[in-house]
């Protein structure tokens, strides 16, 4: 028997979580067995634990679409017990039973080897969304990144927190917006030499241009301020497009691409082939400096997890949440 935080939902369609002890004969098919040392929280994770169920489809649930921890049992070659391991997407917390468990059986083709340099705590502090700014930072990188400040829009939240500390960390001068003033101290500890209120970016306007300001953009709010932002970039630069906290709608032009040469560039993290995710976690582990990852990090138990998951649907996470599901 093992501890899982279980989601089920009653005849009315009403869903609840609780703690439950869970027999592990009930874990669904997979490649390996892992023993979960941390796991973390996402905006999915809130969607899939909060009223509704989300992005859940078969209940009972367990959510959780991150998790660390050290292999138990494998059918699979890659992988032996005792290796530590790291998984992130693949619609594991969705679609399969996640990490907001003691245990848990996944496809050998999942999982990651946890990189030199990181231990399992430091993978989920990490997690998904540090995961993508880092995919988002290296799509930037491939396509040239400019002169000038590197905007982070969302910059607070957990891909935004660990995007501003990488590109800190590699030299760029970053500009954080936030729509929340009181981060600002927070931002600035991460490595942001300049804080931009929302507000300021928040509005579209009818120009199409405006002037050259942004090297490059990690954006997670998407909407109408990835819209103000495009006609800010500098000529041939990018936006690493990783959220849509602002919405789906994108109420712009295709001026910036046709007149500047600017690229939207879409991240997706959930089916990232197996080699980019190796690549990208090796440079987590090179480039973003643990002392500001800490320094991201809330900790929580499986117990806080129905409250962050309403939390983080309200904006009101700031950094990383790193759940110990064995305490």
């Amino acid at each position: 028997m093992f501890n899982a935080l279980m989601v089920e939902k009653d005849d009315d369609g009403k869903t609840s979580a609780s703690v439950q002890q869970i027999d592990l004969d009930r874990l669904p098919e997979g490649d390996v067995t892992v023993a979960i040392e941390y796991s973390t929280v996402n905006y999915k994770d809130g969607l899939c634990i909060g009223p509704g169920g989300g992005l859940v489809r078969n209940y009972p649930h367990i959510p959780g679409i991150d998790f660390a921890g050290t292999v138990e049992a494998s059918d699979d070659p890659r992988y032996k017990a005792g290796d530590k391991v790291v998984l992130t997407g693949w619609r594991v917390g969705e679609a399969h039973w996640g990490g907001y468990s003691q245990k848990a059986r996944v496809k050998a083709d999942w999982l990651v080897p946890l990189p030199d340099g990181l231990d399992a705590r430091q993978a989920m502090a990490v997690g998904t969304a540090g995961f993508t700014a880092m995919l988002a930072v290296m799509a930037l990188e491939d396509h040239g990144i400019k002169d000038g400040p590197v905007l982070v829009t969302g910059a607070a939240g957990g891909v935004g927190s660990v995007a501003t500390a990488i590109l800190a960390n590699l030299g760029h001068e970053v500009a954080g917006v936030t729509g929340r003033p009181e981060t600002a101290d927070y931002l600035k500890s991460l490595g942001a030499t300049q804080i931009v209120a929302r507000e300021e970016l928040n509005e579209t306007t009818k120009r199409p241009l405006e002037a050259e300001v942004w090297g490059g953009c990690v954006d997670a709010v998407g909407g109408e301020m990835l819209a103000r932002v495009l006609g800010q970039m500098k000529y041939g630069a990018s936006v690493s497009a990783v959220g849509l906290a602002g919405g789906a709608g994108l109420p712009a032009t295709v001026i910036p691409f046709l007149l500047r040469g600017v690229n939207l560039l879409g991240i997706d993290s959930v089916m990232q082939p197996y080699d980019n995710r190796v690549r990208a976690w090796a440079r987590i582990a090179k480039d973003l400096p643990m002392d500001k990852l800490e320094a991201m990090v809330q900790p929580a138990v499986l117990s806080d997890l129905p409250t962050l998951g309403r939390d983080i649907l309200k904006g009101q996470v700031k950094g990383r949440v790193v759940v110990d599901v064995n305490a």
